[in-house]
């Protein structure tokens, strides 16, 4: 049985890359309206990863359980197809059933702006397109067997940018720009193959996201995160523009209104932005507000306007 406060009740997510960002507010938000999580990731307690940052997948199951559901905290390297299978049978010995898989692992880490390809370090380069993309396709590979089991499953791949978006743009550098354009074709292909039993693929994007990683490059905290927006210009983004930001709530909330629709599969193949998700289903960010911030891109920072947060949140 479910009810209106808790639509996901029964319901069972894995979020390989929950440990921060973007991963984390889904985890939650899948917690927050009833679905049992089970939080991947490779940082924990017992050490961290490579990314050397101090959140854990258990302070994400934590956070999970605080907000009303189950979580349950998996270190895994989705790299090594060995340790999904484990992840995946131990799902379906504890559970038996997966309705909602979000792929959200990047590889921002290994992302180095301003390098052409030929200056770019090459295992960075690679490491990059691994973690953004190749995690992605051997968590699907492993996990849809299981998710398939049943009609009205979901599969939301994380990435940045839409297809539209991405498609004439040249996303920094070839490394970013090839995983970009491939976690949503990704979805894609995926929907096409879903949606013949009954399943859906999303690709799903957030605006300027205040992951923990942005908020300490800012030197704020989500409680002062608008003083980033005083900050001095330097060679890099205008701050200015970061008060069309969005928190992981954001992205979170309206990921779980997807995940308990019952049409779900009228998104099915679709690219998407968090901003597009969350009116369709009328949730915001934690404020309240409903930043679009892609559409701000488009139409205020890529036209060197003055930045100017009105009407885009």
């Amino acid at each position: 049985m479910t009810s209106p406060d808790m639509p996901l009740s029964g319901r069972v997510a894995l979020v390989a890359g929950a440990t921060r960002g973007a991963g984390r507010g889904i985890a939650v938000a899948l917690g927050a309206a009833g679905a049992t999580v089970y939080c991947s990731g490779r940082s924990s307690r017992a050490g961290r990863s490579d990314y050397d940052r101090p959140e854990t997948v258990e302070q994400t199951a934590d956070l999970v359980e605080a907000a009303g559901g189950t979580g349950i905290a998996c270190v895994t390297d989705h790299l090594d197809p060995a340790q999904v299978r484990a992840l995946v049978h131990r799902i379906d010995d504890e559970r038996g059933r997966l309705d909602v898989l979000v792929n959200d692992i990047g590889g921002e880490h290994y992302v180095d702006f301003g390098r052409t390809l030929w200056e770019y370090d090459l295992d960075r380069g690679l490491a990059l397109l691994r973690a953004g993309l190749e995690t992605h396709v051997i968590t699907s590979a492993v996990a849809l067997g299981l998710l398939t089991r049943r009609p009205g499953g979901l599969v939301v791949e994380v990435g940045d940018g839409t297809t539209a978006f991405n498609t004439p743009r040249f996303r920094e550098t070839v490394f970013m720009d090839l995983t970009t354009s491939a976690v949503n074709r990704l979805a894609w292909g995926q929907g096409h193959e879903l949606g013949r039993v009954g399943c859906t693929a999303v690709a799903v994007t957030p605006g300027w996201l205040r992951s923990e990683t942005m908020l300490e490059a800012f030197g704020v905290t989500e409680d002062t995160w608008l003083d980033a927006t005083e900050q001095p210009q330097t060679d890099g983004p205008d701050p200015a523009d970061f008060a069309v930001s969005e928190s992981p709530v954001m992205l979170g909330r309206a990921v779980a209104a997807l995940a308990a629709d019952p049409a779900k599969d009228r998104w099915n193949t679709a690219s998407v932005t968090s901003y597009e998700l969350a009116e369709h289903y009328g949730t915001t960010d934690a404020d309240g507000s409903r930043p679009d911030a892609w559409r701000y891109i488009e139409q205020v920072r890529e036209k060197g306007l003055p930045a100017d947060v009105t009407g885009y949140r």
